[in-house]
């Protein structure tokens, strides 16, 4: 697996879940649940690549 690839993958979902969690009031009430579901799914993915990466 490239690690600039995910390197990348990782610090772009990071500032994801950074941006949502600091902009959770000015989302609309009808994108909170699905964002998050995303943002929640994403940064669980980075985390097994991490895991993955280091076991590989």
């Amino acid at each position: 697996m490239d690690s600039e690839n995910l390197t990348i993958y990782i610090i772009s979902v990071l500032c994801l879940g950074a941006v949502l969690i600091m902009a959770r009031d000015r989302v609309p009430q009808q994108l909170k649940r699905g964002m998050a579901l995303t943002a929640v799914i994403m940064i669980l993915l980075a985390f097994v690549l991490i895991i993955y990466t280091f076991l590989a």
